[in-house]
């Protein structure tokens, strides 16, 4: 198992330290809203519920088709 080196902690807490300061100097950076993610959440289970209805109407028709 490979430890963090002396070096590697520092840059690590530099960068988390940074990233603190820009978050209070700056609170709304334009973090995500409750909106946007309840469309995602019905545009991807819309997605999905469309390709699951064509995948049964193939599936029952999968015989039919075979001449086509």
């Amino acid at each position: 198992m490979r430890y963090l080196t002396v070096k590697t902690a520092l840059v690590l807490a530099a960068a988390y330290g940074k990233g603190l300061q820009e978050a209070r100097r700056r609170p709304d950076r334009g973090d995500i809203s409750i909106t946007t993610v309840i469309i995602w959440v019905a545009a991807i289970g819309g997605a999905i519920a469309i390709a699951g209805t064509i995948a049964a109407v193939v599936a029952k028709y999968n015989g039919k088709l075979s001449g086509i």
